[in-house]
């Protein structure tokens, strides 16, 4: 059974820009986790300053990074993403 496409369906726009936004947070869990990561692990182990026991590089780059990013999803689901119906137009549910 083929089904034909409707690129003018509104469905497709909101996909698209909630595509945008995943992108983006994507981009900036990798801008964070590296500039942490490769910005303060590279000095030597003699100079790292520690955070609840890790190393700081580590801390930030990794635990408060994903706390970061969890509210940021959070933020993007529930004031950026839309309820979109699965449902065509006819009311056949694909």
């Amino acid at each position: 059974m083929k089904y034909e496409v409707d690129q003018k369906d509104p469905r497709f726009k909101i996909s698209h820009r909630e595509a945008w936004i995943g992108i983006i947070l994507v981009t900036i869990n990798f801008i964070w986790w590296f500039g942490f990561a490769y910005g303060m692990g590279s000095k030597s182990v003699e100079s790292y300053s520690y955070v609840w026991g890790l190393p700081a590089w580590f801390f930030y780059s990794c635990v408060a990074g994903f706390v970061v990013m969890v509210i940021l999803v959070v933020f993007a689901v529930k004031f950026l993403f839309k309820e979109v119906p699965f449902e065509d137009e006819g009311g056949n549910s694909k």
